[in-house]
């Protein structure tokens, strides 16, 4: 019963919404991930199909992650609350009423961080675009960079998994992009310098720096254009800088398909000051709120969603939970990995994400063939079936994009190949369970050795061998004992392996003893009939030689 109450209160806060850490810091500075978590949140029955969108915000510790996200979630709350995609009411302020409390991720003010390792939203947003195709939204919140308590490595661990999976990263700066800023991307530009080589693709979508508290709108207006004005500023590559600046601002344009900035305002002192502030919209600056209205949905509107992709691959939810799982090994280590590990765990996840797939499509044709709905299939008709489904898994497989190489993926297509030959036993053993005969031989062999042995036992007693009768009295007993004995395991289900004996044994008297002399019997009665039939076809074909000779 508690059991049950569990199950419906995990379901009841997937739909209404909760932070749940997905990959979690542990007091050694080391990172694990809560698979359980994961793919209760990820394989949903309408999720796991779906392409995804992940938005993550990262950055420094205490400037407002969280907050952000909370306006996020009111967004996405008010568009994204059906399937339908809702049209833009301009009566309707999709960030609430004044006095209404700001939920959602955890945050508080003060100078202590509050959000540690990765958390990701419950409630996974599901819409169909205009285009007709079907995402699932995810929201991430990443602990903050840069606090008392945490390493370097462990703020460029968190920083590196949020990017590597996010479809939008958004970084979270504050007031401006200063140079240690791009320093910190430079991990990803040596990844995104090996993956471009490997693949001739961009690794990664979109890059959103978010300037916090700008305090400077002479020289560059609050929001987008503002924004897009100092981020090329920043970017902008001079003779008189030095090699190494140079690279990265090269790299980290390569790296990205698109890169964006917005300009925004402090949000006020009241907000900044008041230990009891909840979020409430009257206490915030009206500057701020304006930049919100234009910030939130330039990200997260229908038509600026971006679906996560690797390789030109648009990856679905079943799909980024092996991505999950290949990257925190990789960052598991006492070291930051070297951008090489983690092309290598990209391309690693990349191809057992095309082995799922080529699994589950080999797995859903075998089921509409020999399911558990289907009738008894002929061995022969079976392999036939099995080798062309097979064909077909291995086709999908090959044809998708995959990084590492070919010689890379070969490893991958060997192992597709085995795991479906594995599969292909499992349906055969259950086809053949169907076969009504096969699953009666057991009963029929040892019914067919009592019946046998009764009636030699009273042959033999009516001649008077008294002690053939009653040897085959007791071989008649052991069958009866043992066609009841193996009845008790199939109705109970207990003595499965005494059970199993048994078959076997029937087995190999039907196949050594009785089936042999079945066909023997058969053979020689075939050959009579043939002989019986042959002689008067003969005896009337010479008489009526011998009447036309005479005409």
């Amino acid at each position: 019963m508690s059991e049950e109450i569990i199950e419906v209160s995990e379901k009841v806060a997937m739909e209404s919404g909760g932070a749940v850490p997905i990959i979690i810091t542990q007091p050694d500075h080391k990172f694990e991930l809560d698979d359980e978590a994961l793919e209760r949140l990820l394989l949903q029955d309408d999720i796991k199909d779906r392409t995804v969108v992940v938005v993550s915000v990262a950055g420094a510790f205490r400037k407002g992650k969280s907050f952000i996200l909370d306006f996020f979630l009111r967004y996405m709350n008010f568009k994204y609350a059906s399937e339908d995609v809702i049209a833009d009411d301009a009566d309707f302020d999709w960030m609430g009423k004044d006095d209404q409390p700001l939920e959602g991720f955890s945050w508080r003010g003060g100078s202590e961080r509050d959000t540690t390792g990765i958390l990701m939203w419950s409630k996974i947003f599901l819409t169909t675009l205009k285009s007709g195709e079907k995402v699932a939204i995810i929201l991430l919140d990443t602990q903050g960079t840069f606090d008392s308590e945490s390493t370097v490595r462990d703020c460029a661990t968190v920083f590196a998994l949020s990017t590597m999976i996010s479809s939008i990263q958004i970084y979270n700066l504050s007031q401006n992009i200063q140079e240690d800023d791009l320093q910190h991307l430079q991990l990803f530009t040596e990844y995104g310098r090996l993956a471009l080589a490997d693949s001739g693709k961009k690794p990664f979508q979109k890059l959103q720096f978010l300037v916090r508290d700008w305090s400077f709108p002479y020289e560059a207006e609050y929001g987008e254009v503002g924004g897009q004005k100092i981020l090329d500023k920043r970017l902008q590559i001079s003779k008189n800088q030095h090699p190494e600046l140079q690279s990265i601002r090269k790299h980290i344009r390569s790296c990205f398909t698109d890169i964006n900035c917005f300009l925004m305002p402090h949000p006020g002192l009241r907000v900044a000051t008041n230990p009891h502030f909840d979020g409430r919209l009257t206490e915030i600056e009206d500057e701020f709120k304006n930049c919100l209205r234009k910030l939130v949905p330039l990200l997260l509107a229908p038509e600026n969603l971006i679906v996560k992709e690797i390789n030109g691959h648009k990856v679905k939810a079943k799909e980024l939970l092996q991505y999950f799982q290949s990257y925190i090994l990789v960052y598991s280590g006492d070291e930051l990995p070297e951008p090489k590990s983690m092309l290598v765990a990209t391309a690693e996840a990349n191809n057992l994400s095309a082995v799922a797939a080529a699994k589950e499509t080999y797995h859903t044709l075998m089921e509409n063939v020999c399911g558990g709905a289907k009738p008894y299939l002929n061995s022969a008709h079976l392999e036939t079936e099995h080798y062309r489904i097979k064909a077909t898994a291995i086709d999908q497989f090959s044809k998708k994009r995959k990084m590492g190489g070919e010689e890379f993926s070969e490893t991958y297509k060997i192992k597709l190949e085995s795991d479906m030959d594995d599969l292909y036993l499992q349906f055969k053993l259950h086809n053949e369970s169907k076969n009504i005969f096969k699953a009666a031989r057991t009963p029929a062999v040892f019914f067919a050795i009592a019946v046998t042995f009764y009636v030699l036992s009273g042959i033999f007693g009516l001649f008077g061998l008294y002690t053939l009768a009653n040897l085959c009295n007791l071989i008649m007993g052991i069958a009866l004992i043992t066609l009841i004995t193996w009845s008790y395991v199939r109705y109970s289900g207990e003595m499965i392996e005494f059970g199993e004996r048994i078959d076997t044994l029937a087995t190999l008297l039907w196949e050594t003893i009785m089936k042999p002399t079945y066909e023997s019997v058969l053979q020689k009665s075939v050959e009579h009939a043939v002989v019986n039939s042959t002689v008067p076809t003969l005896a009337r074909t010479i008489s009526l030689n011998g009447k036309l000779k005479a005409s």
